[in-house]
């Protein structure tokens, strides 16, 4: 981590120098982090140290020059204010266990509900109220950066669930913009299925499908969805009914 945000820092001073009007910044992928038993000290532990490292390590050591992990703090003077917004990746969220059988991951598990709102191969789940949740973290500890939501997204190459994902999703944007918080953009991650790291091309995020064989891209209903969104520069009650009625109660309660 430390390498990476000296590296980082470097990069920040080069392109200032060749481009002074360039906005830089990089990309904090937050995970909305909660004990799995709320009355449990042990959870609540493992939550605060899983939120420290996953969320906080690195745009805390951007801000202050100071890089702080259990492992120890390391001071990077050169990194701070580095960063002229602020990218915020959003996905999921996870419950955060003691788990004795675990000292791998210091003995601590990331679970879902059991009735959660999966995408394939339950690699995550439709949490939307995280994604407020991270947006007021980084208003209250960056003040005056703007925000650009660089990813969100679904893996659900049937596209079941990645609609009202979507909705979901963009209206807790718009609770957060109601608020004056500066968020001054959205990318939807992606928009042809990406080949997934360690799970290669079984997620498949894409708006558009990927054939790998022939390469031939196939539309998904949610294409055309957050095309619209895109054309009018906002979600209305016509779209959520079109694409997503499940939640239209949710997202426009009488």
């Amino acid at each position: 981590l430390a390498n990476t945000l000296r590296s980082h820092a470097v990069a920040y001073q080069v392109i200032h120098q060749i481009q002074p009007e360039a906005q830089v910044g990089l990309a904090t992928h937050y995970r909305s982090l909660v004990p799995h038993r709320s009355w449990s000290l042990l959870d609540q532990l493992l939550t605060k140290n899983a939120d420290s490292l996953v969320n906080r390590a690195i745009p805390m050591a951007v801000a202050t020059g100071i890089l702080r992990t259990t492992l120890g703090t390391v001071r990077i003077p050169e990194a701070k204010g580095t960063q002229d917004y602020f990218g915020f990746n959003y996905y999921t969220r996870n419950r955060v266990a003691f788990d004795i059988r675990k000292p791998e991951t210091l003995f601590s598990d990331a679970i879902f509900p059991n009735d959660g709102d999966f995408s394939d191969k339950n690699f995550l789940v439709n949490e939307p109220e995280g994604m407020f949740e991270g947006l007021k973290w980084v208003v209250r500890n960056f003040p005056g950066l703007p925000i650009y939501v660089t990813e969100n997204g679904f893996a659900d190459a049937e596209d079941r669930v990645r609609p009202r994902y979507m909705a979901q999703h963009i209206h807790q944007m718009w609770r957060a913009v109601n608020f004056n918080w500066p968020i001054k953009g959205y990318f939807h991650w992606t928009l042809v299925d990406n080949f997934e790291w360690d799970h290669g091309w079984t997620l498949r995020f894409g708006l558009w499908g990927l054939d790998t064989e022939t390469q031939k891209r196939i539309k998904r209903p949610s294409a055309d969805f957050y095309a619209e969104i895109c054309k009018e520069n906002g979600l209305s009650s016509e779209m959520v009914s079109k694409y997503c009625p499940e939640v239209f109660d949710k997202l426009f309660p009488v």
